[in-house]
């Protein structure tokens, strides 16, 4: 644990310090077929269709880095570039590319003062979604085309290999369509694991956080837990916002849980379609994040 986290963060029960717009709370994270964008529907729909625990072991054969393996060396930067046309579909509230969001999040954890480590964590949380330039649209993982598959992209996460909980999902009317779910091994409140096996134990839904969270891993980051906790786990939605899975995860995890807990919150409430903030990056900003990256061991060419 470390020296930093020596006691659970205050999470913020007001907003107002971190939102960037005037959207009210409710006016975020709506999921319904009759209100949400209908790309946004599709997506989870595909993704509540696909996502099981053969796919997920597919892409972890697919994304390994054992024994130094990767599929390409670049920069933190050279990444940032390949992900400037990038758009996630599955967001119903930005519909801008996602460094802008990154940047924001970044920005809005520096305003508030929080640990220099949090803050890298705010501008690299989402960039496993670089996965798509190895990806195909039959993989859930087409960031190429308008409207790409990208149900292995991004999302709401939830965990495989045990029953979906209908009252901690977005769109809970798709879960009858996971082919695990009519599998006698999976589709029970325990299904493949034991009681209090412990959050890392679990597979949550291939995407861009836990390939991200394996990718700084395999770099050797100095990123502490708590920031990886942030990267892994934080489209967790299940878990951290509605409360699933305490059968599964250790007292331990709740200290961990307060800490995505507040990282989630400049996640979402500091999307802005009207703080446009990239023209600033190269000249005011990249510098400031680019010394991080050095101090916390991410500068260079990494593996990919």
């Amino acid at each position: 644990m470390s020296t930093e986290e020596e006691h659970r963060p205050e999470v913020p029960t007001s907003f107002d310090g971190i939102k960037t717009n005037e959207k009210s709370d409710e006016e975020f994270r709506i999921y319904s077929q009759d209100d949400s964008p209908q790309r946004v529907v599709d997506h989870y729909r595909d993704m509540r269709q696909f996502q099981t625990v053969d796919f997920y072991r597919r892409m972890e054969e697919k994304y390994d880095f054992e024994n130094g393996a990767y599929r390409k060396l670049m920069t933190i930067e050279e990444a940032f570039e390949a992900l400037e046309d990038y758009v996630d579909s599955s967001d119903p509230d930005l519909d801008l590319p996602n460094k802008l969001h990154l940047l924001q999040t970044a920005e809005g954890i520096r305003r508030a003062g929080h640990p220099d480590w949090m803050q890298l964590v705010g501008l690299l949380h989402d960039m496993g979604k670089i996965m798509f330039l190895w990806g195909t649209g039959e993989d859930g993982q087409d960031g190429y085309s308008p409207d790409g598959k990208q149900w292995s992209l991004g999302g709401d996460t939830f965990v495989l290999g045990c029953r979906i909980p209908d009252d901690a999902v977005v769109f809970p009317e798709f879960n009858e369509i996971n082919p695990d779910m009519h599998d006698k091994r999976y589709n029970t409140p325990y299904g493949i694991y034991e009681p209090h096996c412990g959050l890392d134990n679990l597979m949550f839904a291939w995407g861009h956080d836990e390939y991200m969270y394996r990718m700084l891993a395999a770099n050797d980051t100095t990123i502490p837990q708590e920031g990886l906790d942030m990267i892994r786990y934080h489209s967790a939605y299940p878990w951290h916002d509605k409360g699933a899975y305490k059968h599964l995860t250790q007292p331990e995890d709740e200290d961990r849980l307060e800490w995505v807990k507040l990282f989630n919150r400049f996640d979402l409430y500091t999307k802005d379609e009207e703080n446009d903030i990239r023209e600033e990056f190269v000249d005011d900003l990249w510098p400031y994040y680019k010394d991080l990256l050095e101090k916390y061991g991410l500068q260079g060419k990494l593996k990919w």
